[in-house]
């Protein structure tokens, strides 16, 4: 079957991918830093891991206004629109996909065209990423940086968002891993990493495919 590319990731994508990437290995590096700091020892010394997370988020969170902004005006926030057309069973088919599937050379039950990008569970997984965890992390981190508005609101109201943002901090780590994970899944083992450098993604040739 023969190979065509599609241009999936234009300059900004891969610019606002870059920057986030850097950013969340720093928070992810810091953040370990900062919560298991004892007395006597620490990864990095404690008042330079705050000031360095404090910097690495606050270039995420502005750059993910840019990824806000992006899908706004570009086609690439089409690809986050849910739909309504046999959503579980379309879930379920990708899920044995890659619990089954990929280990027996079955082909693709969604393969990438113009039209669709991710499969249904990257869909699902990337919109619960980028729209509801990730504001909510820039959201109580914003909080823990201006810590004076707990004066008003309560001291609990700080050991909640703390444990908030260190729990949805570690749930993004997770993501992250199994993110790297599949991009190596692809039609090579590096075929997906070559896409976010160069904004041209391999994809089998499938004149049927469809929406």
């Amino acid at each position: 079957m023969e190979m065509k590319k599609i241009y999936f990731y234009p300059v900004w994508l891969r610019l606002w991918h870059l920057v986030n990437a850097i950013m969340f290995l720093i928070l992810i590096f810091t953040g370990f830093s900062i919560q298991y700091a004892t007395a006597s020892s620490s990864w990095i010394r404690f008042d330079i891991a705050i000031a360095i997370h404090d910097i690495a988020g606050i270039i995420l969170t502005i750059n993910y206004l840019v990824f806000i902004f992006g899908n706004q005006v570009t086609e690439n926030g089409k690809y986050y629109w849910l739909t309504k057309d046999g959503g579980w069973s379309r879930l379920k088919k990708q899920l044995h996909f890659y619990t089954f599937g990929i280990f027996n050379n079955q082909p693709h039950p969604f393969p990438l065209n113009e039209h669709r990008k991710f499969n249904p569970l990257q869909k699902l997984t990337y919109i619960l990423a980028m729209y509801l965890l990730l504001p909510i992390l820039i959201i109580t981190g914003l909080a823990l940086y201006f810590p004076q508005i707990f004066d008003y609101i309560g001291l609990q109201s700080l050991v909640i968002a703390d444990m908030i943002h260190i729990a949805i901090g570690y749930f993004l780590s997770i993501f992250m891993v199994i993110h790297i994970y599949f991009c190596t899944v692809g039609h090579t083992m590096t075929s997906n990493f070559k896409s976010m450098l160069n904004g041209w993604h391999e994809v089998h040739d499938h004149p049927e495919d469809h929406p």
